[in-house]
Parts: structure tokens; C-alpha cells; sequence
């Protein structure tokens, strides 16, 4: 079982995978080294990133996850505004001084053209002694969200997934059959105290409830220009300012879907400067799940902390299982696996909440999910930008929708959440890697970069 702790991670934009991941694999290279007294004998560290990975390396922070990882900085709680001084510094001087451990010197070798079995992100650490010998070696797969496999298929990082599950599903099916007439929330809930206790749950999700929070107000104060060199302004404050001044004016009854639009870019926007940011489930997807919990907050009378807590276990629920069984990685699957999973969590928590059954949380996850069908991802100049951001702004209002759909119906449906899922896998593996996040397809060929 994926664990709402791994499912929901605290980290730096602007990706998960090509950040969040790669940063927590260069942090355990150093700690294997460190237990086997092999720092004492290292003199330098060689870094080669594979397929996408190298594909985007510098538009997607991946240069700078590995020196701050090796450095021994986690993504939860690297001070975000050090970290672009420290990676140009060490860059430069081609040294990266490791925790507890000597200066050693840092080559970074790129394979854009080539990925490894596994999964298109793929990474290999090697230790070097002071005449070269290979002292250890080490590779790594960020398969998305920050999540890790190693070459045996652990987590090389370790997990917290629930051990012992005394509800355990593997597909909607089962999710369903399990809820009964009761909820998805609880099913959720009892694998997670089935580990740690539920007031350390229920803290875990409020914190992660005030990261989003955090990032959507920040997102709505800070203007300027978005780093890579598109010159993408963010658009965020302007916005804010407007609907904040419709306050005073004739209701408008659509304001509700573009709050929820604004929050989604707020969140988006400071994952592409590197803020700190919530993998839901991955970086590149952050803004819809936070978008659509702020409306649920917005337009619901009585809307709580319960609320909250209940929304977030539903959500994880649905993003678990498309990660069982497909995948939230942009380049395996393609930005249907990112912001396609996202609208599906979004939808489903806010039915849930909502007062809507299994049944049509399920139905919920099913529509927003199957409108995502074969999304591309094709960066722009490798930047989680264009057009990432936006589509976090229409994937948060297609949640949205798709869970009023489902609790104006009685949750029987044609197509199941699982034949939907099955389907993204497929489409996935049928897609073109020049459109599953190299930036060789797409808006990424067509749009000019200056």
C-alpha cells in the first residue's frame, strides 16, 4: 500500500521526478558511502542521468537536485532561498562538500539519447577513489511523485507505506467493495493507523494542508518574471487583484471556477521559480489538488479540518491507484499520468466531502481521469511552464465539474475508474517518447523560445 506520507511529499519545484527524486537518491548515495567508511577514500563523484532525466536537465532543476542532495540537503527542508546560490557556487568550482564527509570533486554526464530498462528516468552515482577506482556504484529510478526504485525495485530512500494493511486494494474494484456503504476516507484511514497512530495521520495531513495553503498565498503576492529565459510573467497577483476587487461588483456565477483557476496557478507559478511546493501527486500536477480544497473550504458551509483530512485520504486513494497500476511519471506516460491523476484525486476528494457515495467518488475520479485521456508532455524549452501551468488552472476546473457530474447522478456508470486507468497505461506505453517530457515534441518543437 502507497502511503499517504509518500503520496503526498513536502518538497522544491520545479519537478518531482527530475528534482524531488533525484535529490533524495544523491542524499542516500552519500549515507550507503558513509555506512560502509567509504568517505574517507573518496575523491570524487560522477552523476549520469539518463533519457529524460538529461532530456530536461537544466529546465527541470535536475543539475542543481543532485549537487544539494550530495550535500546532503532533503527536499522537505533545503532553505529554498540558499539553494540557487550554493548550486551555481559548487557548479562552478566542480566540488561539492558532503555531510560529515571531505570536498570532493562532481561531474555531471547527460545520456538524453539513451534510457535505461527500467523506467526513462534513470540515474547511476559512482564513488571514485584518488586514482580512480570505482569504490561503489549506484542506480536509481525516479519513477514520479519523488518516488525512488532502486535495481532490486525498492525504494533506495526507504518508504512508509503501510505495513500490514487490514483493508488492502489493488484496484477500484476492490476499493469499492471495500467501502460499502460507508467511505473511502475510512478504508484509507484504517490502512494508515494500521502503522502509526491517527493523530499522527491526521497532523500529517493538516501540515500538508498548510504547505498548499502557504504556496497559494505566496503565489498570489509575488510577481515578476518566472527564471529559465521564456520571460513568462506571473500572472497570479494581477489576477488576484481583480477578483478581489469583483467583490464589490454584480456577482458574476462563474467568479467560483476562476478562484479556483487563480489558486492553481498560484501553486504552479512557485513551482516553477523552485518554491516550496506539495507533490499531489507530482510537482508538475501540484496546483489542482490545493486549487480544488480551497473551493471545497470557499463554497461549503460547515467546511472543516475533518474535511480536509477526509478530502486528502480520498485523494490519495485514487492517485495510489493509478500508480499500482499505470503511472504518474510525465516520461513514461505522459502528462495524462500527472495532471490527469491529479483532476481525478481533486474530484474525488471534493465528492467525498461533498457527501457523495463510493460509488460516485469513484464515478468522479472515472471522468475527470478519461478527459485527460493521451495528454502529452512537451515542456517548452524543458521548463515546467508552458504549458504546465496552465493546465493546472484547467485540470482543477475540470475536477470540479467532473464531481458535480458524479453527485448529479447515482453512481452507476458505463466505463469503471480501473478500465480507465488500464486505458492511460496503454496509451502511455503506445505514446512517443518525443512527447513523454524530452521537450522534442509538441508545443516544446513549435512554440519559438524567444
Amino acid at each position: 500500500m502507497i502511503s499517504v506520507f509518500d503520496l503526498f511529499r513536502v518538497g522544491i519545484g520545479p519537478s518531482s521526478s527530475h528534482t524531488v527524486g533525484p535529490m533524495r537518491a544523491a542524499r542516500h548515495f552519500v549515507q550507503e558511502l558513509d555506512r560502509k567508511d567509504l568517505l574517507v577514500r573518496l575523491a570524487a563523484v560522477r552523476t549520469e542521468l539518463f533519457g529524460s532525466l538529461a532530456a530536461t536537465c537544466t529546465g527541470h532543476g535536475t543539475d542543481r537536485a543532485v549537487l544539494l542532495g550530495l550535500a546532503g540537503e532533503e527536499p522537505a527542508t533545503v532553505d529554498i532561498t540558499t539553494a540557487e546560490e550554493r548550486f551555481r557556487r559548487m557548479e562552478a568550482e566542480g566540488r561539492v562538500r558532503l555531510p560529515g564527509g571531505p570536498t570532493v570533486r562532481h561531474s555531471l554526464v547527460l545520456h538524453p539519447e539513451r534510457s535505461l530498462p527500467a523506467h526513462p528516468n534513470a540515474l547511476t552515482f559512482t564513488a571514485l577513489g584518488r586514482r580512480g577506482a570505482v569504490l561503489a556504484e549506484r542506480t536509481a529510478y525516479s519513477v514520479g511523485g519523488g518516488f525512488l526504485l532502486g535495481e532490486a525495485g525498492e525504494d533506495p530512500a526507504g518508504g512508509t507505506g503501510p505495513a500490514d494493511a487490514p483493508a488492502p486494494f489493488s484496484d477500484a474494484e476492490e476499493l469499492l467493495r471495500l467501502a460499502g456503504d460507508g467511505r473511502i476516507s475510512d478504508v484509507v484511514l484504517a490502512n494508515e493507523t494500521a502503522r502509526r497512530p491517527e493523530a499522527e495521520v491526521r497532523a500529517h495531513l493538516l501540515q500538508v494542508w498548510a504547505v498548499m495553503r502557504g504556496c497559494v498565498e505566496r503565489g498570489h503576492r509575488t510577481g515578476g518574471t518566472l527564471p529559465g529565459g521564456l520571460d513568462v510573467p506571473r500572472r497570479a497577483p494581477a489576477l488576484h487583484r481583480r477578483l478581489v476587487r469583483a467583490d464589490g461588483r454584480p456577482a458574476d456565477p462563474l467568479r467560483a471556477l476562476d478562484l479556483v483557476a487563480l489558486d492553481a496557478l498560484a501553486v504552479n507559478e512557485e513551482n516553477a521559480a523552485g518554491g516550496r511546493v506539495v507533490t499531489a501527486p507530482t510537482n508538475g500536477a501540484a496546483g489542482i489538488v490545493p486549487a480544488v480544497l480551497h473551493h471545497y473550504h470557499r463554497s461549503t458551509p460547515g467546511a472543516d479540518e475533518e474535511g480536509t483530512v477526509r478530502f486528502l485520504l480520498t485523494a490519495a486513494a485514487i492517485g495510489s491507484l493509478v500508480k499500482r497500476n499505470a503511472s504518474i511519471s510525465g516520461a513514461e506516460v505522459g502528462c495524462q499520468g500527472e495532471v490527469g491523476t491529479a483532476a481525478a484525486m481533486a474530484a474525488a476528494g471534493l465528492t467525498e466531502v461533498l457527501g457523495g457515495t463510493p460509488g460516485q467518488v469513484e464515478n468522479a475520479a472515472e471522468i475527470a481521469l478519461e478527459h485527460h485521456l493521451g495528454l502529452t508532455c512537451d515542456p517548452v524549452a524543458g521548463l515546467v511552464q508552458i504549458p504546465c501551468i496552465e493546465r493546472n488552472a484547467i485540470g482543477s476546473v475540470k475536477a470540479v465539474t467532473a464531481s458535480r457530474l458524479a453527485l448529479n447522478g447515482d453512481g452507476r456508470h458505463l466505463v469503471p475508474l480501473d478500465a480507465v486507468i488500464r486505458t492511460l497505461r496503454d496509451t502511455g506505453a503506445d505514446m512517443k517518447s518525443t512527447y513523454k517530457e524530452t521537450s522534442r515534441g509538441g508545443l516544446a518543437l513549435h512554440v519559438p523560445r524567444c
